[in-house]
């Protein structure tokens, strides 16, 4: 067993005000993601797409925002939502999820690419090769934090988690970290160079996050207030297969569509 290391989940305070781990990982994957966007639009001199950045990030921004907060209360805490709706918007009190917030952004984008008249799909796989870097940074936040740790375990790495009571578990969000983060980036940063019809990106990221997150699912400890559901599966691996089903048909889609032209 290994001993959880104690960060402080708060940087720095001042007055109310505080900076924690979690929140700087969120602006580091935004950062990151910007500068790394922007270099493949000026490597590839998409003018088009350039034009419209700035006003396209926040859109993307909000649209991630809101996505993750209304997929987390769809999909794990419907019931609890309905009868409080006060806090549907309370995203202080945490609660968002990955799912949720990927719907957000394909809709967001693809909503104000065709307001603008902008490809969706060429823009989509620009985004998406960089989305990586934040679940990777995220995981590590959620890991500082003590939250969403894994099942209880008696590997040599297992760890006790202050807030997962006395029994060691998996560090789980650092196997996501790793998979969904590092590995998945370096997959798909490789691949877009690749010549490939538009919106293989996309649908590379669809498949190849499903699966990592179904594997990762099997050590993460299930939501408390769901439990594990259909045929023994958690709510993360029913809507990662869907992310697989649909990466599938929409690769299936778009090579059909190249090889017409």
């Amino acid at each position: 067993m290994i001993a959880f290391p104690q960060i402080d989940p708060v940087i720095f305070q001042v007055g109310p005000l505080q900076v924690r781990w979690y929140g700087l990982m969120y602006v580091l994957g935004f950062t990151a993601s910007y500068w790394l966007v922007r270099h493949q639009i000026r490597k590839f001199e998409l003018t088009e797409i350039e034009a419209q950045f700035e006003n396209l990030n926040f859109v993307l921004i909000i649209s991630l925002i809101l996505g993750s907060r209304f997929g987390y209360v769809l999909f794990y805490n419907l019931g609890y939502y309905l009868e409080h709706p006060s806090e549907i918007l309370a995203t202080w009190q945490g609660g968002m999820s990955f799912h949720g917030g990927m719907l957000g952004l394909i809709l967001g984008g693809f909503l104000f690419c065709r307001r603008k008249g902008i490809g969706f799909l060429q823009t989509a796989d620009l985004y998406i090769v960089t989305i990586p870097v934040g679940l990777g940074l995220g995981r590590i936040g959620n890991f500082i934090n003590s939250e969403l740790y894994g099942r209880v375990s008696s590997v040599p790495w297992a760890m006790v988690f202050p807030t997962g009571g006395p029994l060691p578990r998996h560090p789980s969000q650092l196997y996501e970290s790793f998979l969904e983060g590092l590995l998945l980036f370096i997959i798909l940063w490789k691949l877009k160079d690749k010549k490939r019809p538009p919106g293989s990106m996309l649908a590379s990221f669809l498949i190849l996050y499903g699966l990592f997150r179904c594997v990762i699912e099997i050590f993460r400890e299930p939501d408390p207030q769901l439990g594990l559901l259909f045929l023994s599966l958690t709510m993360g691996q029913i809507l990662s297969s869907l992310m697989i089903m649909a990466g599938m048909v929409m690769l299936a889609l778009v090579s059909r569509k190249n090889e017409g032209t």
